[in-house]
């Protein structure tokens, strides 16, 4: 595998982890008003306020995202967005010019919110085997 499709791996990796933190809260809320039982479930919920925090730490922290750091030097000094078509088109979506205060801003925003789902939007309780 060339560093390249290294690169790619990793961004659509985190193109995931991104979706599994926007698309989740919005599946929590919807499910919550529509009544699906799987959005309460604790190990999903767990999980999902887990990744939002830890983005949100990091931001607070100052300390970069792991996976862009790790995809940006992979594709080397000054490479740019990816050549492909997905992986351009990822990154499109993924990365913006704004000062890292706003992402800091939105990230606890958001963590907040999905905190505050914990009340509005329960998780059942641990079943004990």
């Amino acid at each position: 595998m060339s560093r390249a499709q290294l690169a790619d791996a990793i961004l659509i990796a985190h193109f995931g982890f991104v979706l599994f933190v926007v698309l989740g809260f919005a599946l929590v809320l919807a499910g919550g008003a529509l009544g699906w039982h799987w959005v309460r479930n604790r190990s999903f919920r767990t999980l999902h306020l887990a990744a939002i925090l830890l983005v949100a730490a990091e931001a607070l922290a100052g300390i970069a995202c792991p996976l862009t750091v790790w995809e940006h030097t992979l594709r080397g000094p000054g490479a740019g967005a990816p050549e492909d078509f997905v992986p351009r088109w990822l990154s499109r979506l993924l990365f913006y010019d704004f000062p890292s205060w706003v992402f800091t801003v939105l990230y606890l925003l958001f963590a907040a919110a999905v905190a505050a789902a914990w009340r509005f939007v329960p998780p059942l309780p641990q079943r004990r085997r």
